[in-house]
């Protein structure tokens, strides 16, 4: 039976002996053999449901016409999650936390200012000559034209309304701009981005400790601090590999770029990076921009579409043997999940929304393995 707890009982000098006292040993892996699987109890009574659903769309709304205040924030808490193991390594050699939290945002800040700085020229360039080249990457694709028509004529039968393609394949600019829409907020919205980071790095787990402290009981304190170390274990690994294995993919499609004689092959070498970080569909949509790159670049079909293939293979060798062997003991979600969350996630927030959306899918996956209402629909997020 749980026993009841005060808040003057709670240590609060360090929410590490919090964890420690808490937490027992066994919080390294939720695999569960059939007879050991937890209860997942399903809701019996339809005003629960009905209470549920009503809740999901008022949080969902929110989100949506809040956008500008809540996507810097949800940034904020991802890079958090990234940043947290340099700050905890300060921590341990006796560096105060307020100057770790520093020194890991001029570490991100000099990634991206370094970044922009060695990609402006190489952009600037392809930007200058896509509306020479955009002409005959046209004629190269014109056999597309009448299928697309066909596509499109079914779904404005069905009623989806998608422009004309013709009006699409002639304003590239106004393509990319519609594609990458949503992320001005966060540009705009950058120091509001880096100010909650700081403070995150800085005093998140004092903000957590007085959320333990005001639970009523102590099995409302353990079940919280059980979740918040699944979570921040769990995403802290998760965000680190991939951001690794991402760089090994961008570092390995920068040298197949230079290897094709590509022009800009840093560039794209970037590209391939940011790509990676949307599961299914950056990887297709790499794929098709490095075809379009090439029957630009290169003179044959056959080496037109040598870095597209290329890419592939990398992109291959990856997602089949790499990811899988690093990732596949820690994170299992169900593929359809993914692409769902992936289409739901772009339509709210954009490409920001994209890239954050497998993030909180397994922020809501580990939340919803450690609370017993939510097991199964844990359980459905499942690979």
């Amino acid at each position: 039976m749980a026993t009841e707890t005060s808040a003057d009982d709670v240590p609060s000098s360090d929410i590490g002996r919090v964890k420690t006292s808490w937490v027992p040993g066994g919080l390294e892996s939720d695999s569960h053999s059939p007879e050991e699987r937890p209860e997942m109890p399903l809701p019996r009574e339809a005003r629960t449901v009905f209470q549920g659903i009503l809740c999901t769309i008022a949080v969902l709304a929110c989100l949506y016409v809040a956008q500008d205040i809540v996507l810097p924030v949800v940034l904020a808490l991802v890079l958090k999650l990234l940043l947290q193991p340099l700050v905890s390594l300060f921590e341990r050699v006796r560096v105060p936390r307020p100057l770790g939290a520093l020194v890991a945002l001029a570490v991100l800040l000099s990634v991206f200012i370094g970044l922009g700085m060695l990609l402006s020229s190489p952009a600037a360039r392809w930007a200058s000559e896509l509306p020479q080249t955009w002409p005959r990457l046209q004629q190269k694709f014109a056999f597309l034209r009448e299928p697309v028509e066909h596509v499109q004529r079914t779904l404005d039968q069905m009623g989806v309304q998608l422009g004309s393609p013709s009006s699409l394949l002639s304003n590239p600019v106004g393509v990319v701009t519609a594609v990458f829409s949503g992320t001005g907020t966060i540009a705009a919205h950058l120091l509001e981005t880096l100010l909650v980071l700081f403070y995150l790095l800085v005093f998140g787990e004092t903000f957590l400790r007085r959320l333990v402290e005001v639970l009523p009981t102590f099995a409302n304190k353990r079940e919280a601090v059980e979740i918040s170390l699944h979570v921040e274990r769990d995403l802290s690994a998760y965000l680190l590999t991939v951001t690794v294995i991402n760089a090994a993919v961008g570092c390995a499609t920068a040298a197949v770029m230079w290897l094709c004689d590509v022009p800009g092959s840093v560039l794209w070498g970037v590209v391939a990076f940011c790509l990676n970080f949307v599961p299914i569909l950056g990887p297709f949509c790499g794929i098709i921009l490095f075809l379009a790159v090439g029957l630009i670049s290169m003179g044959p079909v056959w080496a037109a579409l040598l870095p597209a293939a290329l890419y592939f293979g990398i992109h291959v060798l990856e997602g089949e043997i790499v990811t899988p062997m690093l990732l596949a003991n820690r994170f299992t979600i169900n593929p359809v999940a993914v692409i769902l969350s992936l289409i739901f996630w772009y339509w709210m927030w954009g490409v920001p929304g994209a890239i954050l959306a497998v993030p909180m899918l397994a922020i809501i996956k580990i939340i919803s393995d450690r609370l017993r209402p939510l097991r199964a629909f844990g359980h459905l997020l499942e690979g």
